[in-house]
């Protein structure tokens, strides 16, 4: 697949999870979630120290996610994405974006080695579906 299949793939999910989602506004797992739901998406913010943000109940963990999130945003230090992908992969996420700053090497080949559709090429969602910050 190209990345424009991926993509569409990926937003084919019927509801989506943020892992890194943020109650700082300016934070861009705020921003990340808020743009799912300017377009009209169902989202699951996945923060352990919260048990809401922008008026949707949050998750602790990836394990937590409702079984129809197929589709995994990641918006975390490098270090943590790797963990995540695991969690992810035996959650039974298929695919996973990794917001640009939040990639690793390691995450990447684990998706690559499970067939997980992955996207880590720099491409950002908030660009793609078109995000208005207000």
């Amino acid at each position: 697949m190209d990345i424009d299949q991926q993509i569409k793939v990926f937003l084919a999910s019927p509801a989506f999870g943020v892992a890194g989602a943020s109650t700082k506004r300016y934070k861009y797992g705020n921003k990340m979630l808020r743009c799912y739901q300017q377009h009209g998406r169902t989202v699951v913010p996945i923060n352990p120290h919260e048990t809401e943000i922008e008026g949707v109940a949050c998750v602790a963990t990836i394990s937590e996610l409702p079984e129809d999130v197929k589709s995994l945003s990641i918006i975390t230090p490098p270090s943590v994405t790797v963990q995540l992908v695991k969690q992810a992969i035996e959650k039974g996420i298929s695919n996973i974006w990794m917001q640009p700053g939040a990639e690793h090497p390691e995450a990447v080949a684990i998706c690559h080695k499970r067939g997980i559709n992955i996207i880590a090429d720099g491409s950002c969602l908030l660009v793609v579906l078109g995000y208005n910050d207000h």
